[in-house]
């Protein structure tokens, strides 16, 4: 039996004779009142409303096999999110495990100080530098998306600093940009509920508006939607001062805003804003990396020169490792031989069980052509989507890849928040997972692992049509 110490004193939690449910699947063998108990009494969860969880109960999800995840009871649920838009190759890949436990037998562990690195460590800044678009050739690690823009945010204004510009240390974010929930990821990112939580932004971080073209360009054409917002940029730089600002960050693809896909425009405007008045150049790629757009990275689907990206999530299909990936001449600037030492790092910054993972991750995307198939999957999946109708929404969909967004809205053009909610809840009873996304939580998303079939797509899709017609 195993005890479990709870604030009430000691929690039984004996693991009981497996079971099948009613499909003949094996149940959890946990006892899950007990365990439930535990996850209310010890585990804070983010984003929601711990006191009404803790009586309602989480849902434990136990095993995982490509597309699919397994909860408590059995239940078989397609995972159109891709756990946290992480898991690109599928879950249950024994690939990963053998990568991860060939390395923890070899040497589970050492760190990047003392002028010591290891074996999986170099390869992987190697393979990286060989991936990434343009002269991107150096990389450093740390262990979140979070981590990797409060690691971007420092080397950014030390490169100024040591280029005797100290004043040149504002970034400029956008709103509904998300950059992670860290004091400097969270003020990067535009999301306004963040910035309720800690005093946030920290000083010399502002925003501009997004490029969302349907939800705010009205009557303007597109590409001159596109234009105009990268344009916001320049106006904002030559309010501050360019002496003053350091480097515009955003996402290629603005995920958690609801999949935002600019114009075309955009990028190669923004590209040339930033050359103009020296400043630096960042996509976020912890979303968008690793074949979830049809490309390796989205950003080469625009037309720009990035001095640095993050990477993170997809890097490894799930365990905790990220990169920031910077220009030579960056790195070499940043950090010159005259005063060379970088004074940043973490315990745990290129994790040798990680990096050996995220090199197995990247075999597998390479050999079995994930990226390829994220493009031509995607297309399909969105010309299905095109095709729902529904009498009491208006439903524009938007995507690249197997990054895809539909956006449920009323016919007065006001936010279906609470239909798309709904949604999601009668969905998930039938098998998916979705979550919703966009400001108003009126966006369903679809970003499964990139192995998706189409038929496991054309599922999810009939669910969502008939779901959309049993609707008054």
């Amino acid at each position: 039996m195993l005890r479990y110490l709870s604030t009430n004193g000691t929690v039984a939690c004996p693991r009981n004779e497996p079971r099948l449910n009613d499909c003949g699947v094996t149940v959890d063998s946990f006892d899950l009142p007990a365990l439930r108990a535990l996850d209310a009494a010890h585990h804070l969860h983010p984003f929601c409303d711990n006191a009404a969880l803790a009586k309602r109960g989480t849902r434990i999800l136990t095993r995982g096999e490509g597309v699919y995840v397994w909860d408590q009871d059995g239940n078989k649920l397609l995972d159109a999110f891709a756990g946290l838009w992480c898991v690109n190759i599928g879950y249950g890949r024994k690939e990963l495990g053998r990568a991860a436990a060939e390395q923890m037998e070899r040497l589970c562990y050492y760190n990047s100080f003392f002028q010591c690195t290891t074996e999986p460590t170099v390869k992987l800044s190697a393979k990286l530098a060989e991936l990434a678009p343009g002269d991107l050739n150096y990389a450093f690690f740390t262990n979140s998306g979070s981590e990797a823009n409060d690691t971007i945010l420092r080397l950014v204004r030390h490169f100024w600093a040591v280029q005797g510009k100290p004043e040149k240390n504002i970034f400029i974010g956008r709103h509904n940009g998300y950059h992670g929930s860290t004091v400097a990821g969270a003020s990067l990112g535009g999301m306004q509920g963040m910035h309720k939580q800690g005093g946030l932004p920290i000083p010399n971080i502002h925003h501009i508006n997004s490029p969302y073209w349907f939800g705010e360009g009205g009557d303007m054409d597109p590409d001159e939607f596109g234009r105009e917002r990268a344009r916001e940029l320049e106006r904002k730089i030559l309010e501050l001062g360019p002496e003053r600002v350091a480097a515009f960050i955003g996402e290629p693809i603005q995920g958690a805003a609801g999949v935002f896909i600019p114009p075309k425009t955009y990028w190669p405007e923004i590209n040339r804003i930033c050359k103009q008045y020296d400043v630096l150049l960042i996509p976020d790629e912890v979303i968008c990396g690793f074949g979830r757009t049809g490309e390796w990275f989205a950003v080469e689907h625009e037309k720009v020169t990035p001095d640095l990206i993050c990477l993170g999530k997809a890097l490894t299909g799930g365990f905790p490792l990220s990169a920031c990936v910077g220009s030579a001449e960056l790195m070499d600037r940043a950090w010159p031989a005259s005063t060379g030492e970088a004074i940043h790092t973490s315990t745990f910054l290129g994790h040798p069980v990680g990096c050996a993972m995220a090199l197995a991750n990247i075999s597998e995307l390479d050999r079995r052509a994930l990226v390829k198939r994220s493009r031509e999957v995607g297309e399909e999946l969105m010309a299905q989507l095109r095709s729902l109708r529904s009498r009491s929404c208006v439903m524009p969909v938007r995507g690249r890849g197997l990054m895809v967004g539909l956006e449920l809205n009323l016919p007065d053009g006001k936010p279906a928040t609470a239909q798309c909610l709904g949604l999601i809840k009668r969905l998930l009873h039938r098998g998916f997972i979705f979550l919703p996304e966009g400001e108003h939580a009126n966006v369903l998303a679809f970003t499964p692992p990139l192995i998706v079939t189409t038929a496991q797509l054309g599922a999810a899709v009939r669910a969502v049509q008939e779901e959309l017609e049993a609707t008054p």
